[in-house]
């Protein structure tokens, strides 16, 4: 989310400094053939709809409309007060940046109305121009910019629309997986409710203590079965190879073994008691697995991985951090993080992933396991 942010943040200062060096080159143009008063008009123009430009992410139809109104007003005004031909190369890629980000972004149809808007005003200023009086390559240039504007929205919104339908099917993928492995773990309490309702049956008239003991098992087996089927009926009302469910710290420290031979040292910390719900267990497996794959993929030259698993009242804590420098911190993400997110959430937990101070990443996760 950070780095998204300063992606954004950069994006619009560079935009930022275009637009200025634009309009500043424009005023130096037509105050050296025009006079600088001609330009006024058309200056005031690009600077509103480069201000519009510059906040285009907050109301991208109340943005674009007005910025394409102002443009087409601008086209007329210069066409009627016989003011230098517009729009401008800064007004034309102001104009160009709201149609492509409304184009990215809103749905099919005001999208199509701000695009076919857009390719109004470019129409409008072919008729406004003036032969002979460079209006044919302002006209040019301003059919261009509508023209990028329009194809670079079109790309990115496909780019945006795969991405979000990849991470949604990760995210059902990982969703499906989890109720699986509720629905084993509901089948084997139920089971063990049939049988010691069985050997009650059998041994009740002999033997009462016996029938005592077997009407306990069954009490708690399905006092856990109900639980872990509450968490199946959430997994899948929200919705829309991974290892067992009964997956423990043996598996863990398997998995971080085979890690210490093609990768680099690993301290791992485990706590004593280990008595999880078999969805919690797994979860825990899956956290270290996803981390530790991360750090292989994307910081193989870590000089220290440390995994710490620690049991608080009433959650796992699960912790892997590396101490990797020079890696870009946005290589870090995936889709697998997503996933991961999207099972430890389901339980009611909560994942968080990113650069730690200074050096290196950390994966931290806490899923709620019941108090001891």
């Amino acid at each position: 989310m950070a780095t998204e942010r300063l992606t954004r943040v950069a994006a619009t200062a560079g935009l930022a400094v275009v637009l200025l060096a634009a309009i500043g080159v424009q005023a130096v143009a037509i105050a050296a053939s025009w006079g600088l008063r001609y330009w006024l008009a058309g200056g005031a123009a690009a600077v509103a709809v480069g201000a519009l430009a510059l906040v285009r992410d907050r109301q991208r139809v109340v943005t674009a409309t007005a910025g394409l109104v102002v443009t087409a007003s601008v086209v007329a005004a210069a066409r009627l007060a016989d003011l230098p031909t517009e729009p401008g190369p800064a007004l034309a890629l102001a104009s160009a940046v709201l149609v492509g980000s409304a184009v990215r972004a809103l749905p099919p149809l005001p999208a199509g109305l701000i695009a076919a808007g857009g390719l109004a005003v470019a129409a409008g200023a072919w008729a406004a121009a003036r032969p002979g009086a460079g209006g044919s390559g302002v006209v040019a240039l301003n059919a261009l910019c509508w023209l990028g504007g329009v194809a670079t929205g079109l790309t990115l919104r496909l780019l945006d629309e795969r991405a979000r339908a990849t991470a949604e099917r990760v995210r059902r993928d990982e969703r499906l997986e989890l109720a699986r492995e509720l629905h084993d773990v509901v089948a084997h309490h139920v089971t063990g409710i049939v049988v010691q309702a069985q050997a009650a049956h059998l041994v009740g008239r002999r033997d009462p203590a016996r029938a005592t003991a077997s009407l306990a098992g069954i009490e708690a087996a399905g006092g856990e079965a109900l639980r872990a089927m509450r968490r199946l009926v959430g997994v899948l009302r929200d919705t829309a190879d991974a290892p067992p469910a009964s997956a423990g710290t043996e598996q863990i420290e398997e998995l971080v073994e085979r890690f210490r031979r093609q990768g680099p040292p690993v301290r791992l910390r485990l706590p004593g008691e280990t008595a999880w719900p078999p969805e919690v267990t797994s979860t825990v497996h899956r956290i270290v697995r996803e981390a530790l794959t991360n750090v292989a993929r994307h910081a193989p030259h870590a000089g220290q991985v440390t995994v710490d698993v620690v049991r608080e009242p009433d959650a796992v804590v699960v912790e892997v951090t590396d101490d990797a420098s020079g890696t870009p911190a946005e290589s870090r993400g995936g889709y697998g993080l997503i996933g991961l997110r999207e099972r430890v959430e389901a339980l009611g937990g909560t994942l968080h992933a990113g650069p730690r101070p200074g050096t290196g990443w950390s994966v931290r996760a806490s899923v709620p396991c019941g108090r001891q």
